[in-house]
């Protein structure tokens, strides 16, 4: 046997409603904070994580390309006129 009690029914109904209401405001409050979140990132003018490790990339290969650029050339040199070692007569064991 139930009985309907009309004051236990406007009751559940406001609860209801205030439930709905303070989740439709949590959801407005998150969308405000992300469209917040992301303006600031834009005016800081962040990168990207992505765009950040591409960038890495291609310093560490230009600075191995310099660093190659700045290793001294190994070529054969000339020895200067003069500097010869066959005219020098060679040393014996007393030195």
């Amino acid at each position: 046997m139930q009985t309907r009690n009309p004051l236990l029914d406007e009751f559940a109904k406001l609860t209801t409603g205030a439930m709905g209401l303070a989740q439709a405001a949590g959801e407005e409050a998150k969308t405000a904070f992300r469209s917040g979140a992301d303006r600031m990132a834009a005016d800081l003018d962040l990168v990207r994580r992505d765009e950040f490790d591409a960038l890495k990339a291609e310093i560490a290969a230009l600075r191995a390309e310099v660093a190659a650029l700045k290793s001294p050339v190994k070529t054969a040199k000339k020895p200067a006129t003069g500097t010869s070692t066959g005219r020098v007569p060679p040393q014996d064991a007393a030195g």
